[in-house]
């Protein structure tokens, strides 16, 4: 799993929606948590630039001297919340970034063909709903609110207003579809205005 993710992660720098070291990312893979360190530019990435944490975000032996991302937080809460959660990628895109600037609690789409790029969305002929949460820099925030709108999180993935994007899947392909297909309905949107 790490090179592969390695790879999707130099993937989606190319595409621009990991600029600077910005970004980060994890899976769960027998019982282990991996996330990426922080600090790395994303168009250099390989697998060795993922450490392990435990279920509370704590940096396990031997990469205790290594800073984990600092929204490590935000990862091991998804993983709580959604146990089919294996794979969590996390985009600064343009696209979503800007949609949350046009909407306050959510983002709502309709009648798009690509919804059914959502696990679960059977028809284009429906609505789908993504929460738009704010910027915080503390992660006391995320503890708090994630748990608390968490039947509001349908779609695998939630928005941060100026920030960007989290989703995820029981494994990459999904949560690349996830990620993807959000992308796509933010940018369609955003031609319209």
């Amino acid at each position: 799993m790490k090179e592969k993710l390695a790879e999707t992660i130099r993937m989606y720098h190319l595409k621009g929606w990991s600029p600077a070291t910005s970004t980060n990312y994890s899976f769960r893979e027998n019982g282990k948590i991996w996330v990426s360190r922080s600090g790395v530019d994303k168009s250099k990435f390989q697998a060795d630039d993922f450490i392990c944490i435990d279920e509370n975000g704590t940096v396990q032996v031997p990469f205790q001297d290594i800073k984990p991302s600092d929204e490590t937080m935000i990862h091991v809460l998804i993983y709580r919340l959604f146990p089919e959660a294996n794979v969590i990628l996390h985009s600064h895109s343009k696209h979503p970034v800007l949609i949350t600037m046009k909407n306050n609690l959510v983002f709502s789409v309709k009648n798009y063909e690509l919804q059914k790029g959502f696990s679960g969305v059977k028809t284009h002929d429906c609505s789908v709903h993504i929460p738009i949460f704010d910027n915080a820099q503390e992660m006391s925030y995320f503890e708090e609110e994630l748990p608390k709108r968490k039947n509001e999180i349908q779609q695998h993935c939630f928005l941060i207003r100026q920030h960007g994007t989290y989703a995820w899947g029981e494994n990459l392909f999904a949560a690349k579809r996830h990620l993807e297909t959000l992308d796509y309905l933010c940018e369609c949107e955003l031609a319209q205005l």
